[in-house]
């Protein structure tokens, strides 16, 4: 245990567009999983906090849904939610998927580029307007030419928006200890906020979904859109030391119900059975999870939903 005298502790947020990377880097930061990553965008729903030490210091990443234009009452929800996590903070991340970045600005960059770059864009001006200075971190640097990423670091940091860059690969670790350490030298002087051995500050029910949606985008991200939710319904102790978990999986149409159930009920059964091994490994003991689907075409008019992510209803 570190010297009470001598403790740091406090709050970072990693925002940036959808599909930066940003669970990755607080999963890879906290040295286990918090947050789930699945290759579709936009998969972080509210602000999931990660806690992570740097010698004396506890630093608290907040992983901030992905900044985006919105359009639907949820899409707005989520991008408040991210930007309320960069204003607590006492030091923010703006990540950047550099070589998507960098595809964007070529013939051969995707549409998906060319978004991601818009969002950046969308971002660098809203920090701008507040007058914000906040640590750039380049990201998927893997492979790159060194002098492409200087000259994309260049560009960016003239912008006046950043104190300093990282270059990082949140995947392979690649860079991310010297970003840590720097977060470590941020945190105000303080006692921690939690527990040495406590990794994640996401209520368990809370994360046993999110656990769950993941497997279901694993499963069938081509099929399925963002259409999908799930909420623990049920979490109970049981006395033989197991849990019993009920879970909903929301989708807003009758005809996507056939998919996530798949031919006789297999798809819904490997979900199930993927998201009950996760879990048995993090609680540590027996769960006994039972999934349903339900349609329901207003399941994000919900204030039930919101409420259990912490997500502003009436943003």
């Amino acid at each position: 245990m570190t010297d009470l005298q001598n403790q740091h502790a406090g709050f970072a947020a990693i925002i940036g567009a959808p599909n930066a990377g940003k669970s990755t880097l607080v999963n890879r930061l906290t040295g286990t999983k918090v947050s789930i990553v699945t290759q579709k965008v936009q998969t972080t729903r509210f602000p999931v906090r990660g806690i992570a030490i740097y010698g004396d210091a506890q630093i608290v990443l907040v992983d901030t849904p992905g900044i985006f234009s919105p359009r639907r009452r949820l899409d707005r929800a989520m991008v408040a939610s991210a930007w309320g996590g960069a204003d607590d903070a006492d030091v923010v991340v703006h990540l950047i998927d550099a070589a998507s970045h960098i595809a964007a600005e070529g013939k051969d960059g995707t549409a998906a580029d060319r978004r991601s770059a818009e969002d950046t864009e969308t971002i660098i001006a809203a920090l701008k307007e507040a007058g914000k200075q906040v640590i750039l971190t380049l990201n998927k640097i893997d492979g790159m030419r060194r002098d492409t990423l200087l000259a994309l670091s260049h560009s960016l940091y003239e912008t006046g928006v950043y104190s300093e860059v990282f270059m990082i690969s949140a995947l392979s670790g690649d860079g991310v200890d010297d970003l840590g350490k720097r977060l470590a030298e941020a945190m105000p002087a303080g006692p921690w906020l939690y527990p040495e051995d406590q990794s994640a500050d996401v209520p368990m029910r809370v994360l046993a979904a999110e656990i769950t949606r993941e497997k279901v985008y694993l499963r069938v991200h081509e099929e399925l859109p963002y259409s999908a939710a799930v909420e623990t319904t049920s979490f109970e102790d049981r006395a033989d030391g197991s849990v019993r978990i009920e879970q909903t999986i929301y989708v807003e149409r009758e005809s996507q119900r056939p998919i996530v159930l798949g031919k006789g009920g297999q798809t819904l059964k490997w979900i199930g059975q993927k998201a009950r091994e996760e879990l048995n490994e993090l609680l540590d003991r027996q769960v006994h999870l039972f999934l349903t689907v339900k349609v329901d075409p207003k399941w994000q008019d919900s204030r039930a939903l919101y409420a259990q992510f912490g997500l502003d209803y009436d943003v």
